[in-house]
């Protein structure tokens, strides 16, 4: 049987061994959780070094679609193939939605928000057409060219919104 006294003699010897172990394990834990916090900034940074570079390409990619939508540069770059106005928007509209097709994998590497804004330029530049071609004013395609351009002498184009999107997201990264 185990008195007292020996038993304080015991836990006299035990004590410092359980408090050395438990100021061991404090370190040791400490120590490791900083080693895969080192690793985890280590990972984050060469991900970011590899990733940078592909969203800064969907970044310029959206821009240059944004540019080819832009109702100048469409214009110029879509000729009426007759007079009428209704075929002219129609050709219009299939350029805008073939570009962003084509540009549709872009999303991956871009936010929500910027996804959105770009969708919404698109969209925008899409009724601009349609309610100027609605016009009964306008009686032909050359006529539906005219209108849209001088629209856009008064006010920015949509895609111009989303460009300025763009560059903030892309301020956003450094």
């Amino acid at each position: 049987m185990l008195s007292s006294s020996d038993f304080l003699s015991y836990f006299s010897y035990l004590l410092p061994a359980i408090i050395a172990g438990g100021i061991g394990f404090y370190f040791f834990k400490t120590y490791v959780n900083h080693q895969k916090e080192m690793q985890y900034l280590a990972l984050r940074k060469e991900n970011r070094s590899e990733v940078l570079p592909l969203r800064l390409q969907a970044f310029e990619r959206l821009v240059l679609f944004l540019e080819r939508i832009s109702p100048g540069q469409l214009l110029s770059r879509v000729k009426p193939v007759g007079d009428n106005k209704f075929d002219y928007e129609n050709l219009l509209i299939a350029s805008i939605e073939q570009e962003f097709e084509h540009n549709l994998v872009q999303q991956v590497y871009v936010s929500q928000q910027c996804w959105d804004a770009i969708k919404a330029s698109k969209n925008s530049t899409i009724s601009l057409i349609r309610r100027t071609s609605m016009n009964e004013n306008i009686t032909n395609a050359q006529k539906l060219r005219e209108v849209i351009l001088t629209d856009l002498l008064e006010k920015p184009s949509p895609s111009d919104t989303g460009i300025a999107f763009i560059k903030s997201e892309i301020k956003k990264l450094f």
